[in-house]
């Protein structure tokens, strides 16, 4: 964990002088910066797992999923049915289909690690 908080703090540094401009924090750099540094937390916590507390990740992961997809199809069809609105169409399309092949990959994942916890016999 110290080595994570040393990453994180190393990228926050190398990052900074993009924040500063003239008129303070430029948004951009600064959601771009927590999605790196997001991306790092992830790794090292996602590979830091035993390998016991996966499954059950796995199925958090899918619940998430599932919502996201609701939300996705909410977003979708929010915009309505006029034809100003088709950035929001596609975007929730995208969405939904990203999340479905997330949710389908960690079914087959979460399936694969508890087919290691089966006798050879069974």
């Amino acid at each position: 964990m110290k080595r994570l908080s040393s990453l994180a703090a190393s990228a926050f540094l190398l990052a900074a002088p993009a924040f500063a401009d003239a008129g303070g924090v430029n948004p951009t750099i600064f959601l771009a910066a927590i999605f790196v540094l997001a991306c790092f937390i992830g790794y090292y916590v996602v590979w830091s797992v035993t390998p016991a507390l996966h499954t059950p990740l796995m199925a958090v992961t899918n619940a998430i999923s599932s919502v996201i997809i609701v939300g996705a199809l909410v977003a979708a069809a929010a915009a309505g049915l006029t034809a100003d609105n088709w950035i929001a169409k596609i975007l929730g399309g995208v969405a939904v289909m990203l999340a479905s092949v997330n949710i389908f990959g960690g079914f087959l994942v979460t399936q694969r690690m508890l087919a290691m916890y089966k006798k050879k016999g069974e």
